[in-house]
């Protein structure tokens, strides 16, 4: 940690198509090695495959997909006298995206066939439906920090 200055927050540029600082942090997200035109088509034909399928806006599909699956709460591991336990804590604004954003990009990778926007595109219908792998994920890291309630009082 800086003992004088704290590090500014790098301001995000929004995407061309929707003018949307998500759609712009979910692109950075997805891109690999430097490939940033590849990962706006990869989002972009998915969001067009959800208007073909959802008959809705996409991007409304997509913020609701995303908040959908943002987490509230997650548990940290804390070392206390020998023992490690698994203590709850809430998640910050800036994290729930980002865990959001990162769930549903794995997910995405991992189903079977098909090409990556294709694929993008069934997790975020699934995603906006509240069904899907990441809606699992986000329901199974609850469900953990509901077991582990007892640590609570280990938060710092």
């Amino acid at each position: 940690m800086p003992r004088r200055h704290y590090s500014r927050r790098h301001t995000m540029v929004p995407d061309p198509m929707y003018n949307s600082i998500l759609v712009s942090r979910f692109i950075n997200n997805i891109m690999k090695r430097g490939k940033k035109a590849l990962s706006q088509k990869i989002i972009y034909d998915s969001f067009k495959i959800i208007e073909e399928k959802v008959k809705k806006p996409p991007l409304e599909v997509f913020t609701k997909a995303i908040d959908n699956v943002k987490p509230e709460v997650e548990v940290k591991s804390r070392r206390v006298g020998g023992a490690t336990y698994q203590v709850p804590v809430e998640v910050r604004p800036e994290r729930k995206v980002a865990l959001a954003i990162r769930w549903i990009i794995g997910y995405a990778q991992l189903r079977h066939g098909k090409s990556m926007c294709e694929k993008l595109a069934d997790e975020l219908i699934d995603a906006y439906n509240n069904t899907g792998a990441s809606i699992k994920k986000k329901d199974d890291t609850r469900k953990m920090a509901e077991a582990n309630k007892a640590f609570a009082h280990y938060k710092w």
